[in-house]
């Protein structure tokens, strides 16, 4: 999937450097004369450094650490809902306008929603591949859904999409937006002027949608 360039700083040096802030953002110094293209594919060659870079950076950052308890509130498709522990219930994780945990499951808190996130999540994406591709004629292999934490799709050569969990969390328009991403892949693999235009066509308002993605993407994790 597209790595977004959040700051892009054009000089008189000769090549191009990229800079992995301490928030995972990333800085692109670049050449006054390095076109874009020539700039996408130097970003596409470094992705997996990126990624491992950034997932360094990340893992660095403390966050407030969730002790599931009453009132805590949690991310699904854009909408925040409150955390009520309960008795013992079967399964120990139920969402109804909210969620419920079994308090006897509450030490094992995290583990117990990033598995009901994936189960979610795999319903969910898997319906609207389902719903693009008859639409507009896309035959991907199969949906998978992973744990990755800096990269919310991709595409495999075989035509395997991978998603991960956390893209449940988003709203529903930015799902969409992920999902038509991957399936663009399918018959452009670059991020050429082409595949955006494919994208595009299908979403007119994809840059509205990735925009969402870079500014609160970081919110979507437990």
């Amino acid at each position: 999937m597209h790595t977004q360039i959040n700051k892009l700083i054009r000089s008189k040096r000769r090549t191009i450097a990229l800079i992995v802030e301490r928030d995972g953002s990333l800085t692109v110094r670049a050449p006054r004369r390095a076109g874009t293209a020539v700039i996408e594919a130097f970003i596409q060659e470094k992705q997996d450094w990126i990624l491992r870079t950034r997932e360094k950076i990340l893992s660095l950052v403390e966050r407030p650490k969730r002790e599931y308890l009453n009132g805590e509130m949690f991310l699904f498709l854009g909408n925040e809902y409150e955390l009520r522990l309960v008795g013992s219930q079967r399964p120990a994780l139920q969402f109804e306008n909210g969620f419920s945990l079994g308090s006897a499951a509450q030490k094992k808190g995290e583990r117990v929603f990033s598995q009901w996130y994936k189960e979610q999540a795999f319903a969910v994406l898997s319906e609207r591949v389902r719903i693009f591709s008859a639409q507009y004629g896309f035959t991907p292999k199969q949906v998978k859904i992973s744990s990755a934490k800096t990269r919310w799709g991709s595409c495999s050569p075989d035509g395997t999409l991978n998603f991960t969990w956390r893209l449940v969390m988003a709203p529903l328009d930015v799902v969409d937006y992920v999902v038509v991403h991957e399936l663009a892949h399918l018959r452009v693999k670059d991020h050429s002027s082409r595949f955006w235009r494919e994208v595009e066509k299908i979403l007119p308002d994809y840059k509205e949608r990735r925009k969402w993605l870079r500014v609160h993407g970081e919110k979507l994790n437990l």
